[in-house]
């Protein structure tokens, strides 16, 4: 009966061990394999760091010398609870953002297998093998399973860099294979992608042209681009450059060599990383600092940083505001989109209409606007493609299912870009409802940030509805330093507790759900 339980407490340690590198490769990958996301993950989820640690006690009663029967049998009846725990802990949950299991992941559990069987070998070589030896280690194992991947990602790292220099040399050669292709480099701390949209649209009445697709705008998400989809009668490439770490833009700019720049912002985000502005403007201004003499860059003229920086200085600016030289005006917003007349410095004035929301779309049209015209395609020939926009996706993107329209907003929220949202939310008529977890990577600006975005949220709201209890905290008390009937203010266990809430809500009038941000399953 012993052996029998003995190795069904086997299984279930190596069933542990499955799961526990499972589940870390999951949060890993969504922490984009930095360490330091990572760790901020396990803080947030001392459970996942503590309750493995409990193991040492059935751990040290395998190796417990002179068993008698009572004793095997406690020993192995605390081991089979320890690992039970850690199978609930660690067992799959429904995630937003499932497991991708690519080539990286493939390395990695093979380098996390070869790490156990080293381990193993080393324990059981001198010591000569036993069942209690195996049990031991395997315990050890299930343990330690989230640490192993991180050692075996350490131990990769010199293999993912080679593997990523000899894609970063065969996507340089592609691009130089086409010398006359003009490249686009487009950033800022929001609007970028949105920008890279339009863009895309109104060139491609004139070019053909290639863009880095959805949020593919890292080096890695580039180089995937060029090498998958860069064809020679491709005539211009819409490259977006994100950034979480100075020397971000710089690296991107190294492998494509961008002719043009576009700043489409600058504003507080990321700051878990960046820690200061000053490293946010810095990096963004590495794209023009990358261009060649007299390469053409564009910029939000409107952006206070912008012009606090200096940003605009030799730049061709853009925005709402005189003195821009390209200048949207005449604004009127609907519920069915906006219209507006554009200014440009070559004295032609053109009207536009767009199905698009809101003032800050008004304003990265006219960006996209301002370079297309700059590369020979006429006002009065930007009409129809203007007309014909679509949402980036997730930002601000307006969905109507019956009496309800909600507007998608669920893409990495910033102060900026929240603010923004809620004006738009504020442009409608009917019950106006927020559903939103917060903003994250603000560093110590954090609860600062959301305490502010829950004040602004009163005035703009009928209902507000937060998406978990403990990031939500902040927000919650700047709703109730306000006037705001707390009966309306609701906190959601998760997305789908918030709309159930949100379809619950009785009303005659059209419902305006606003989704603000989306946090990834290792913010929750």
């Amino acid at each position: 009966m012993i052996n029998i339980f003995f190795a069904f407490i086997i299984v279930t340690a190596l069933a542990a061990i499955v799961l526990g590198v499972r589940c870390t490769l999951h949060m890993f990958q969504q922490s984009s394999y930095q360490y330091s996301s990572y760790w901020r993950y396990m803080k947030t989820h001392p459970v996942m760091t503590l309750l493995p640690l409990l193991g040492v006690i059935p751990l040290a009663g395998c190796f417990w010398r002179d068993k008698t029967l009572a004793a095997v049998s406690v020993i192995l009846g605390w081991d089979w609870l320890f690992l039970l725990l850690l199978l609930m802990l660690y067992w799959p949950r429904a995630a937003k953002k499932k497991l991708v299991v690519t080539a990286r992941v493939k390395r990695l559990i093979a380098a996390t297998a070869a790490l156990y069987i080293v381990i193993f070998l080393a324990a059981a070589l001198p010591a000569g093998f036993s069942w209690w030896l195996l049990l031991g280690t395997l315990l050890a194992g299930a343990m330690v399973s989230p640490y192993m991947v991180l050692l075996a990602n350490l131990i990769n790292r010199p293999i993912e860099k080679g593997i990523n220099r000899y894609y970063i040399r065969d996507a340089r050669r592609m691009l130089k294979a086409c010398p006359d292709l003009k490249i686009i480099g487009i950033t800022g701390s929001y609007g970028k992608t949105s920008v890279k949209y339009y863009l895309h649209t109104l060139l491609s009445a004139r070019y053909d042209v290639l863009m880095t697709p959805e949020s593919f705008n890292t080096p890695m998400g580039v180089v995937k681009t060029i090498r998958g989809s860069l064809k020679a009668t491709h005539e211009i490439f819409l490259c977006e450059m994100g950034a979480r770490h100075v020397g971000d833009i710089r690296e991107i700019c190294e492998i494509v060599d961008p002719q043009i720049g576009v700043i489409t912002s600058l504003g507080y985000q990321h700051l878990e990383t960046f820690k200061t502005l000053d490293h946010i403007v810095g990096t963004k201004k590495e794209l023009f600092d990358a261009l060649p003499a007299g390469g053409p860059r564009f910029v939000n003229g409107d952006n206070e940083f912008v012009k606090q920086y200096e940003l605009n200085r030799d730049a061709v600016t853009y925005g709402l505001e005189e003195g821009n030289a390209y200048r949207a005006c005449d604004l009127e917003y609907s519920e069915k989109g906006s219209h507006f007349w554009v200014q440009a410095p070559d004295g032609a004035r053109e009207e536009f209409t767009t199905r698009l929301l809101g003032e800050h779309n008004v304003v990265n049209i006219t960006g996209a606007i301002a370079v297309a015209h700059e590369l020979g395609i006429p006002l009065d020939k930007l009409k129809i493609p203007v007309r014909r926009l679509e949402g980036a996706p997730h930002r601000l993107q307006p969905i109507v299912r019956g009496n309800t329209i909600i507007i998608d907003d669920a893409y990495n929220s910033n102060p900026g870009g929240a603010h923004m949202a809620l004006k738009t939310l504020g442009m409608f008529q009917g019950v106006r409802v927020l559903v939103t977890p917060g903003m994250v990577e603000l560093g110590e600006q954090e609860d600062h940030y959301n305490h502010a975005f829950g004040r602004e949220a009163t005035r703009y709201c009928d209902y507000i509805v937060l998406v978990g209890h403990r990031q939500t905290e902040s927000i919650q008390k700047g709703v109730l330093e306000t006037d705001f009937d707390r009966e309306r203010l609701y906190v959601a266990e998760d997305l789908q507790d918030a709309m159930k809430y949100v379809y619950g809500i009785v009303t005659n009038q059209k419902l305006i759900v606003l989704l603000e941000n989306d946090l990834p399953d290792n913010y929750l």
